[in-house]
């Protein structure tokens, strides 16, 4: 039995029913990249044509079997091979930039020849998991023209991991009630997190981010023999594509973007519209759980008060882990965003109420803990997250943020305003992640959900408007990200993807 103490961090025709509607060690923290500016267009401005579909260059195959250690966790699809290969990736640290590697775990879903590149955002299933995942859910037609390649980000899943947090550490920052308002302890576990951070990764540690990122995915569509990326992104992922849409305009093929974050440079407002989704989510949840008489009765909310406040007066035990509010928390934001999975979550609240917490531990798991093969995903989304973004706050604004969020956004508040605490304790970086606009790119298609806990609808709007050839599509329903959920956002998504099709900006699926 493990007891972490400490404070959590928050941190998956067209249109008969659609419409269209309105030593030397670095600092903790040094984000470079400004200087390691990709090719650009020597297009006019404006936006390019949409590419034609043409078959990878012939060459070396990159695909062979998968190792165990890649499938574990994935079930298999009948008909839908898997094949697994390696990238090399530059590490490109501003302390030697344009040198160095990192190696880049790749799983091919499907046989179709045309290959479509999946990113899933960092604090998410490893990409190649997610493209097994999502292959499942595509219509046929789609899977016989393309191969879905999932990518495994630099310092997660089977890619060169990343392993700096203490776990000790790791339980400090993520297992306490965020109610309690703690923020000066959070500060002090996240400034000892970006010491270890430093001293583990060095010079790499400022290798870690969204730009570079970007350049891995330019690294797999060279592997792949591509002449234009065709892409999907999912929730944060759809962030490092925008990236490699401003930073490689002429290599941009045909790209959905299924749910996107907020691109406000000022963390305050990219994260309350999380905290407003995150509550929006569960109340969603809470209402069709007392339409299904599920067994967490009519007040869901409830239950969910109940399971906090047990695990506040003694952590719910497990084999692994055990469950203190914040970890419930966080669990229950995880199983927020897949809309399939909500019965799966409401039994999961309910056996915790009952003082069996397996099935929620189990969603928390990964975050938290690490395996030989596998790092805790926290680590690379700690490093990521921070180097990504240049939000500084004094604690006086932390924790007048946190009261605020907490009163308006009783369920998640709290919880999200901790990620304004957490990078507080390292340097602003040099070159955060640059407005992408990609001016020069052809049409780029963003799917938006109603009600989402990750990247909400005016997050992903705001995406929209600031990327230049963007065609938005809004889904009414709710949960993280429309692909595979809304059958009208995924068959305007594969008419684009499959026919050129561009739809008509700002068109409304039902939900």
């Amino acid at each position: 039995m493990r007891v972490g103490r400490g404070v959590v961090l928050l941190p998956l025709v067209l249109l008969a029913a659609c419409t269209a509607g309105p030593s030397v060690r670095p600092g903790i923290v040094v984000n470079d990249g400004g200087d390691q500016a990709g090719p650009t267009s020597s297009a006019a401005p404006g936006p390019a044509p949409l590419p034609q579909l043409n078959p990878p260059n012939a060459g070396r195959s990159i695909w062979g079997p998968c190792s165990p250690e890649v499938l574990e966790g994935i079930t298999a699809t009948p008909g839908i091979e898997l094949t697994c290969g390696k990238v090399t990736g530059t590490l490109d640290s501003p302390y030697a930039p344009g040198r160095g590697g990192v190696r880049l775990q790749v799983l091919r879903a499907g046989s179709g020849p045309i290959p479509l590149v999946v990113v899933n955002e960092v604090d998410g299933l490893p990409g190649t998991r997610y493209a097994a995942q999502l292959a499942a859910r595509m219509p046929p037609e789609l899977l016989a023209k393309f191969s879905l390649v999932g990518l495994d980000r630099r310092g997660t899943g089977n890619s060169d991991p990343i392993r700096c947090v203490p776990e000790e550490v790791r339980f400090g920052l993520l297992d306490a009630d965020p109610r309690a308002l703690d923020l000066e302890g959070l500060v002090d576990q996240a400034r000892t997190a970006g010491q270890q951070c430093s001293i583990a990764l060095e010079t790499r540690l400022p290798a870690i981010d969204t730009w570079r990122t970007a350049g891995d995915v330019e690294s797999l569509r060279i592997s792949l023999g591509m002449d234009k990326l065709h892409a999907i992104g999912h929730g944060e992922g759809s962030r490092v594509l925008s990236v490699f849409a401003e930073r490689y305009p002429d290599r941009v093929g045909r790209m959905v973007l299924d749910g996107a974050p907020d691109p406000n440079e000022d963390a305050v407002v990219a994260l309350e519209g999380v905290a407003a989704g995150a509550d929006a989510t569960f109340a969603a949840f809470a209402d069709d759980c007392a339409k299904r008489a599920c067994e967490l009765g009519a007040n869901a909310r409830q239950a969910l008060t109940e399971v906090l406040d047990r695990a506040a007066s003694s952590p719910l035990a497990t084999d692994d882990i055990d469950l203190t509010p914040g970890l419930v928390l966080r669990a229950v934001q995880l199983g927020l965003a897949d809309r399939a999975n909500w019965p799966a979550l409401a039994t999961a609240l309910a056996d915790a109420r009952s003082g069996n917490p397996t099935r929620l531990a189990a969603a928390v798991t990964p975050l938290v803990l690490e395996s030989e093969e596998v790092p805790a995903t926290f680590d690379a989304t700690l490093v990521t997250r921070c180097n990504d973004t240049k939000s500084r706050l004094s604690t006086e604004a932390l924790t007048a943020a946190s009261k605020d969020w907490n009163t308006r956004y009783p369920l998640f508040g709290a919880l999200t305003a901790e990620w304004l605490a957490v990078c507080s304790p390292w340097p602003v970086p040099s070159h955060p992640v640059p407005s992408a606009t990609a001016r020069t790119a052809p049409p780029i298609v963003l799917l938006a959900t109603a009600t989402d806990p990750v990247t909400p609808h005016t997050a992903t709007e705001h995406a929209a408007q600031q990327l230049a050839t963007a065609v938005l599509i809004s889904w009414q329903g709710a949960g993280h990200g429309a692909l595979g959920h809304s059958p009208c956002a995924t068959e305007a998504a594969q008419a684009f993807l499959l026919n050129g099709t561009t739809p008509r900006d700002g068109t409304v699926c039902p939900p």
